[in-house]
This record gives C-alpha cells, sequence and structure tokens, in this order.
C-alpha cells in the first residue's frame, strides 16, 4: 500500500516530505497497559519555526491556522495549557508523543476501514466529510482548494493534518495500521526517519509480532 501525493500538493508545498508506515499484525491496548518509552517529552529546537511553516502552508490553501491549527501545534497548545495529553489508547498515546517529541503531525489510520488507495490532494469542493457535532454524526463538505487526505469513500483528513474522520480512527480492535508523519522545512530530514524508528520501536513494544513498512513520499 503506497499513498499517493497529487503533483498539486508539490507545487504549494515542494520541500513536503512524509513517511508512510504500514503496520500488518499489529495490536492496541488500553492507555495504561503500554509505557511507550516517550514520557520525557522535550521541544526539539526546530520546532517554533516548524509550526511557523505549517502556518504557512495552511494560509496558501486558504486554511486559518489560528482557528484550526496543524495536528502538532493542537497537540503542543493542549500540553502548554493542561501540562498533558489525554489519553486515548496505546497506539494513539504512543503516535501522539511522537508528534511532540519530534515536533511534526503525525496521523494514524485503521487500514481496514479505508477504501482504496490514501490520496492527498487538493479538494474540488464537493468531497463529503464524515464527522461529530455535539454528539451526533454530521456530513460536512470540505472546501475547494483545501488540502485533505482521502479515499474512496471520502475525505479521511481535513485541513492536510487538522482533523481525522472518526471512520478511521484507530481503535482497540484495530491489527490492521498506516501512520504518516509529515514534515516541511526547516525541520531535518534526518529526524522525521527518527521519528519514524521511534515509532516503530513504540509499536513494537506493543505488538512484538507485527510487521511494518516504511516508504518515503517526496518531490525529488
Amino acid at each position: 500500500m503506497t499513498p499517493e501525493v497529487n503533483e498539486a500538493i508539490w507545487h504549494l508545498r515542494p520541500d513536503f516530505v512524509a513517511l508512510s508506515i504500514t503496520v500488518r499484525g499489529g495490536r492496541n491496548a488500553p492507555s495504561a497497559e503500554a509505557a511507550s518509552g516517550l514520557t520525557a517529552i522535550q521541544s526539539p529546537p526546530w520546532r517554533d519555526a516548524h509550526l511557523a511553516a505549517w502556518r504557512d502552508a495552511y494560509k496558501a490553501f486558504g486554511a486559518k491556522p489560528q482557528r484550526t491549527p496543524c495536528s502538532a501545534e493542537a497537540l503542543w497548545r493542549r500540553v502548554e495549557r493542561d501540562g498533558a495529553i489525554g489519553r486515548v489508547n496505546a497506539v494513539v498515546d504512543l503516535y501522539n508523543e511522537v508528534s511532540l517529541r519530534y515536533g511534526l503531525p503525525v496521523g494514524g489510520e485503521d487500514l481496514l476501514a479505508y477504501a482504496g488507495t490514501p490520496r492527498l490532494v487538493r479538494a474540488a469542493g464537493t468531497e463529503p466529510f464524515e464527522t461529530t457535532r455535539e454528539g451526533r454524526a454530521v456530513i460536512d463538505v470540505v472546501d475547494a482548494g483545501e488540502v485533505i487526505w482521502r479515499d474512496d469513500v471520502g475525505v479521511t483528513c481535513r485541513r492536510w493534518n487538522w482533523r481525522q474522520t472518526p471512520r478511521t480512527r484507530l481503535d482497540l480492535a484495530t491489527t490492521e495500521m498506516w501512520f504518516v508523519l509529515e514534515r516541511l522545512n526547516p525541520m531535518p530530514v534526518d529526524s522525521l526517519h527518527a521519528a519514524g524508528e521511534a515509532l516503530i520501536q513504540g509499536i513494537r513494544r506493543i505488538a512484538p509480532d507485527a510487521t511494518t513498512t516504511t516508504t518515503t513520499l517526496s518531490a525529488y
């Protein structure tokens, strides 16, 4: 399974590089069952400049990053406000902590809930996005030109990495997983690969028999 990045994304941000990590035969667990080994979270030296680059990327496709920040900035805001991040389950906790430790957006998806190949594209403005509002399921239509991850059914993540659909979230029963770690300049590409390795090692602590496949997505 190799995700596709549309050429329009490279025109928007030619410095975009992502790691795609597929996990087969994995497992999940409640938060209390597995320690990620990443509890001593410190801000990396490129964090502020990297988050500023994501703000610029959001503005370039018409989003308002102060209101809808990238996922990495949203996590840091939560830590700065509450002193901690909320616990969900072992795998989600792991990738949130990798995001904080390396200062980059990380997303996790249930591959069995995915329909077809993940594609990063600019939206036509007709794509459906399944979400919840005030505890109720609703379907939004994304903005034309918005950067989205999508599959054959609809949008799986809005505004590049801002909000995921509940349809593909990782839960306790998930065994087949797909992760995407996303960077822009000035985050070092070597640090992107280090973040991917930290995620893989964490997955193996939770699921020792899991197999992983890593692919780099780049314009070069």
